[in-house]
């Protein structure tokens, strides 16, 4: 059956397809996206602290596809709440999807999905699509996390967004704008190998 999804950056660069590659893959991804969960920085008043995380899930739902991307980022949840001390400063548990930052952890999931199947589009191959794709899986994430912040603490709307998404606008345009301009240009390296 044809489909008209495109490659990628995963299979540009990993043509090979198997279980084992997947398996490392993913692996390789949760280490990143726990490296990135280590630049964290404490916001007073709010229990949602700044970190890296949604960078690292920007470029790899985007470098690995909607299925990939999702399998990554679950794992990564089921390992932190396991035990391993992969979520930020270091913490494992449960109470990181039950408390006040579980709404942003299952929006990274959903969010890396989301770039990773606009990626299989080529949203990730220009700048004039590959923003509002960052832009987009970026709500996904504040969405579910001002979603969950609100009910998890019971504070009103207003505490909600100014402790749950004001703070982060500035530091997620970077992000978006970090993503956006590194995915058309690796795109354009690797056209230029071929």
């Amino acid at each position: 059956m044809s489909t008209s999804l495109q490659p990628t950056l995963r299979y540009a660069l990993i043509s090979r397809s198997s279980a084992a590659t997947n398996t490392a893959l993913a692996l390789g991804g949760v280490a990143f996206i726990s490296l990135m969960a280590q630049i964290s920085f404490p916001l007073p008043g709010s229990p949602v602290p700044f970190t890296g995380q949604t960078l690292a899930v920007l470029l790899l739902g985007s470098a690995y596809g909607a299925s990939l991307g999702f399998s990554t980022l679950a794992l990564y949840i089921a390992l932190g709440v396991a035990g391993l001390p992969i979520f930020t400063q270091s913490t494992h548990g449960l109470s990181h999807l039950t408390g006040a930052t579980g709404g942003y952890l299952v929006g990274m999931a959903l969010s890396s999905y989301i770039s990773g199947a606009l990626a299989e589009r080529k949203f990730d191959q220009k700048f004039s699509t590959v923003i509002p794709s960052m832009v987009l899986s970026n709500l996904v994430i504040f969405a579910l996390g001002l979603l969950w912040l609100q009910h998890v603490t019971s504070q009103s709307w207003s505490w909600t967004i100014a402790h749950g998404f004001t703070p982060f606008i500035a530091v997620e345009a970077l992000k978006i704008a970090i993503s956006s301009t590194s995915l058309p240009v690796v795109w354009r390296f690797i056209t230029r190998l071929k």
